[in-house]
């Protein structure tokens, strides 16, 4: 019977190899004699003195406390002042070796070193020696049969480590001289001879700049690196070992040195462990997910306990796998290694992989030699390497949506998507016989664009239903990839067109917002798709794409960049007709190039002489001062759908009449039920261009019916130019999509006419009705559909559209809530706790309405407040943005990059800062936040199918998620488990073919997890863990007073302790931790108030 060690601590003890001996039982490994000279290091070094092996000046005898060794040290006799280096007198692997770089850090590092040896060893003494800096570390492999005879199977470099642990090795060593080299065998035979060792053993020595050599230690044990001396010598050191122990001598094992060959090519391991170089290598714990090793031509791998499911603790050592690459030359070894750690894949902890591979391809390593300060010389080594981990982000959404359903603000609480997927169309594209508007656009201008859409013959259509349709329809959860399933066939239906609207208003923040799309993604994608139509947007003036003013710069910026990444139209309005707001649009899309198609907002009813305010007079002078401005097109923009036939005629007809030469594009919304017939008013009139949506887009509160329209003029002067059969294939398409956003339906089953009384805009309708269910105010919509009535009244009859109609929409379920009349709101005003849309804008904060605002209402709202921000102004008197301070792009940008960028410590992900996440940043900070949570949790979630954001999948389901062009994911859910004591689902997927695992937190489970509180960031008496790990000891109490670096809990994980020292001077107000608590990076262990 036999025991082999393994590398283990194990392999070193000589009490469990005497006990094995005492038991009949062979030990594999050196004999006692050997373990109790060699694993002493002051035995070792006497014995190598004797021998004649060149040694470092040190203590002669290992001490057992601080006060022995600093009187050593300071003794002058010894020659052997800072820095030194204190090594445990049993030990190995790292453990119990600390520098001691100046006399005031010998304490701490003392204290360390002989904690980890006697929790390792049993033996917690220590000797000192005169550190030598920047060495390199070269050992050499022998082998012992016990009767004196010693070969070497060459030498290894190690001088690339971390903590005095070796991280890459290679054999044979580079650059080495040969009298050198030849003295490190001579002196490692010799040494070993005369302790007539057994079995494997590593002879170390330091190898100074001059090449001159010293003794460190032996090594009486097979080594984690013997693998790449086992590659270029063929020798198997485990079996040589094996047969050793059975009694074989190395001349009947045919190992004397003359049979030993010379170094066949290079060999090169790494060893991959669960650490995080980034953060000093602090171990990193958590169950693993994904285990995907490498393979290939000359890659060996001796793995450890990763596999998918394995549970990663502290108290272990961290190691993962080793792989070891072989080639004929060195260069060719680190390539192959690289190769290998690229292929290899590990989810769900933290692997020192980046920094192995930046340093198999630094020049340096690559094509020199390096010494043991390697990594200290080259802090750019630890940078992370922020992989993608798509695929697994991915799996764990969907295990989330299996397990939890969708997150509740998506707001899908309809029935389930159908499950039928869309037939996308494909329509053949046809020779150009005229030049497009978008290539007019881009090749002449503005200007010219405005005269082309003029001197066209017929109507012109642009199709809403990638943008307002299904705002108005669906919540404006229209996703970007069932929109680029139907491009291609669309470019080729609307090439005809006067634009596509597809960007802009609700979309912008709706697609980080709930969708977890980033909206710019989304244009250029769009861009790319349908590159000769113009593309439209709606830019709500001063406010861009928020509900709120911003500084000027931004709104310039906004505009240039939504230019260059492909927008053309800009449909500018302000939700009052504020002209002072609309002016920094026009400006600002004027300025980046864009076509300014400013919109006069709409209300009332021209043709009723009774209705009030807004007249024709008040619109042709609105529309008198926006040509003024130099706009390209006039917009009508009815938002409500109030723009009855005979007044669409009227109004269409006195602008044409009196600006002859303005192109004018109507829009508006089919609540009613007469929007067909409005917009051929309007054409008739004199309108160059109206607004539809694809037919099963289009009707309720969306636009009204392309296919309609399109039908409607065929054969007439207003004939469209758009093929009726091709705008049908695309409408088959979108009859079956909607299906998929069945979740997101309101319920409307028909208009209805009595938008003319309360004139809700179409695009809030859903909407409304979605969030007042939300608030609770299920069974009364009718009663809010009053209110906003009321509340458009009260408000002084404005214009009500994105985000003026907010307001309205938020008074209105105000009302309805707390069960008020009008007279009530008013009465009781300087009372009442209105929502803070309605104080911001009798604040002023959208503008000046046209007629004012009403009093004594808007005195008692604001009675008592004053604006946030000001020096006690309770009202802005002109454009709210006009006097904010410009925005700081420059340090916007840094604090970005600090949070989200490749250097952020929070988040793990590969993200690079580019000027339109500044924008969405600027616009939504807390929305773009929020996105780029989702981001790093979940990764681009654009590219998933509907069906599956939604709802998930079922077992048994396969779906392909296409990435990018060539890399697609074949997805099949196989299991979904139950939940555990931990509150977790196992989740078995199919990952093109190999398994994956997720595991999802069950929030309905009941589970609590306790959650630690964590260290404040950026206050320095919060002192938080600096890596996962159990508390050994705490050095202070509640009360204490502390200087700045005085220790305060000593950590242990896997293979290292550390103290945490106090980063300022000051009181222990709490001491969050005790001995034996397990913690996480970041947790927080102590709170000092600063003295």
């Amino acid at each position: 019977e036999a025991v082999h060690p393994g590398y283990g601590f194990l392999s070193e003890n000589e009490k469990f190899a005497d006990a094995l001996e005492k038991n009949g039982i062979a030990f594999i490994g050196p004999t006692v004699d050997n373990l109790r000279t060699f694993g002493d290091k002051t035995s070792a070094k006497n014995l190598a003195i004797a021998m004649g092996v060149p040694v470092i000046r040190g203590s002669d005898h290992a001490f057992k406390t601080i006060a022995d060794a600093r009187e050593w040290i300071a003794d002058p006799s010894n020659d052997c002042g800072y820095p030194v280096i204190v090594k445990a007198a049993m030990g190995g692997g790292g453990r119990g070796i600390r520098v001691v770089p100046i006399e005031s850090d010998l304490e701490a590092m003392f204290t360390q070193a002989s904690n980890e040896a006697l929790t390792a060893f049993g033996d917690g003494r220590c000797f000192v020696e005169k550190y030598v800096e920047t060495p390199r570390h070269i050992e050499v492999q022998c082998l012992g049969d016990g009767t004196g005879s010693v070969v070497h199977l060459y030498d290894r470099d190690c001088s690339v480590q971390r903590r005095h642990q070796k991280v890459v090795e290679t054999a044979p060593a580079q650059g080495l001289r040969p009298d050198t080299r030849q003295s490190l065998f001579d002196d490692a035979c010799r040494l070993l001879s005369a302790n007539k060792y057994r079995a494997a053993g590593t002879v170390e020595f330091l190898v100074d700049k001059r090449g001159d050599h010293y003794f460190m230690e032996v090594n009486p044990r097979v080594q984690v690196e013997h693998t790449v001396t086992e590659e270029i010598t063929g020798i198997d050191i485990v079996q040589s070992q094996i047969l050793i122990a059975s009694g074989k001598s190395l001349s009947e094992l045919g190992l004397t040195q003359d049979q030993i060959p010379e170094p066949m090519g290079y060999a090169m391991q790494v060893r991959v462990t669960t650490e995080d170089p980034a953060h000093d290598f602090r171990p990193d714990t958590g169950t693993i997910d994904v285990f995907r090793m490498p393979a290939g031509f000359g890659i060996r791998l001796d793995d450890g306990p990763g596999f998918p499911g394995a549970h990663i603790t502290p108290h272990y050592d961290s190691l993962l796998v080793k792989i070891t690459a072989k080639a004929r030359k060195r260069r060719d070894a680190a390539s192959k290694l690289i190769r290998a750690l690229k292929e290899f894949r590990v989810r769900g902890v933290v692997t020192n992989k980046s920094f192995l591979l930046n340093v198999l391809e630094n020049d340096q390593f690559m094509n020199g030699t390096v010494d043991t300060g390697f990594i200290a010389a080259n802090p750019y080594l630890l940078e992370p390497l922020k992989e993608k981990d798509r695929a697994q982000k991915l799996l764990h959404y969907i295990g989330d949506v299996i397990v939890n359903g969708p997150p509740k603000s998506l707001g899908a609480v309809g029935s389930p998507p159908s499950p039928i997927d869309p037939i996308i169309p494909t329509i053949e594209p046809k020779p150009k016989t005229k030049r497009s508007l978008k290539e007019i656009f881009d090749t002449n201008g503005p200007e010219a664009f405005a005269k082309a859409v003029r001197q066209n013959e017929g109507l012109l259509i642009t199709d809403t239903t990638w943008r307002d349709a299904h705002q108005s329809l669906l919540a404006t959860r229209l996703r970007t990839i069932d929109i680029l399933n139907v491009a291609p066939a669309t470019s080729v239906a609307l090439r005809s067109a006067y634009s596509i609207e597809n960007w802009g208003g609700a979309t912008f923040d709706v697609c980080m917002r709930f969708l977890k799309e980033c909206p710019w993604d989304r244009l250029a994608a769009m861009r790319e798709a349908v590159p000769d139509i113009p593309f439209q947007m709606l830019l709500r003036g001063a406010n861009a794409v928020g509900y709120t003013s911003y500084p000027d710069n931004v709104v310039y910026e906004f505009c240039q960049v939504a230019k260059d990444t492909g927008m053309d139209v800009f449909r500018v309005f302000d939700s009052v007709n504020y002209i002072e707001n609309m002016k920094l649009g026009i400006d600002a899309v004027g300025q980046a190039g864009g076509i300014v198609e400013a919109a006069c907002c709409y209300t009332g009813d021209v043709s009723d002489p009774n209705r009030g305010q807004y007249t024709l007079e008040y619109y042709l002078n609105f529309v008198r001062e926006l040509e003024a401005l130099g706009i390209h097109v006039l917009a009508i923009k009815d938002m409500a759908g109030l723009l009855k036939p005979e007044a669409a005629k009227l109004l269409v007809g006195s602008i044409r009449e009196e600006f002859p030469n303005l192109p004018i594009h109507v829009h508006t919304h089919d609540t009613a039920g007469t929007g067909v017939a409005s917009m051929l008013a309007c054409a008739h009139a004199g309108a160059d261009a109206v607004d539809a949506a694809t037919d099963a887009m289009s009707g309720l509160t969306s636009q009204p019916s392309l296919g309609a329209i399109v039908a409607s003029t065929q054969g007439s002067k207003l004939e469209t130019g758009i093929d009726l059969k091709e705008v049908s294939a695309l409408n088959e398409y979108w009859e079956e999509c909607r299906g998929l956003y069945a979740p997101f339906e309101s319920g409307q089953k028909s208009g209805s006419a009595d938008v003319y009384i309360h004139e809700m805009p179409g695009g809030q309708y859903t909407n409304l009705l979605f969030q007042s269910n939300q608030l609770g105010l299920t069974g009364q919509w009718s009663q809010v559909k009053k209110a906003y009535a009321t509340a458009n009244r009260l408000l002084g009859d404005i214009i009500k559209v994105t985000p003026s109609s907010k307001v309205t929409g938020d008074l209105a379920q105000f009302i309805v809530a707390n069960n008020l009349s009008e007279a009530e709101v008013i009465e009781r005003a300087s009372t009442l706790s209105f929502p803070t849309s309605v104080v911001e804008y009798f604040q002023g904060y959208l503008g000046i309405p046209p007629f004012g605002f009403p009093e004594p209402l808007r005195t008692r709202v604001l009675r008592g407040k004053t604006i946030e921000g000001t020096n006690g102004l309770t009202q802005f008197e002109g454009r709210p943005g006009a006097d904010l301070a410009p925005f700081d792009f420059d340090t916007e940008r840094s604090k970005l990059e600090q949070k989200w960028g490749p250097t952020s410590e929070e988040y793990s992900h590969n993200f690079t800062v580019r000027d339109v996440d500044l924008l969405s940043h600027a616009m939504y900070p807390a929305v773009f936040d929020e996105f780029m949570e989702s981001l790093s949790t979940y990764g681009k979630l654009s590219n998933l199918d509907t069906r599956t954001f939604v709802s998930g999948m079922k077992v048994g389901d396969e779906l392909k998620v296409d990435l990018e062009p060539g890399k697609s994911l074949v997805v099949k859910l196989i299991s979904v488990g139950t939940c555990d004591r931990d509150g977790n689902v196992a989740i078995q997927f199919e990952l093109n073919g190999s398994p994956r695992t997720a595991h999802i937190k069950d929030r309905s489970s009941g589970v609590e997890t306790k959650q630690k509180p964590k260290a404040l960031l950026d206050v320095e008496g919060s002192v938080g863990a600096p890596m996962p790990g159990v508390v050994l000891d705490t050095k202070v109490a509640k009360g204490d007073i502390v200087k700045a670096g005085d220790p305060l809990v000593t950590l242990s994980a896997m293979k290292m302790e550390t103290t945490v020292a106090s980063p300022c001077d000051g009181v222990i107000t709490r001491l969050v931790v005790t001995a034996g608590d397990q913690v996480a990076a970041g947790d927080l262990i102590v709170e000092i108030t600063e003295d």
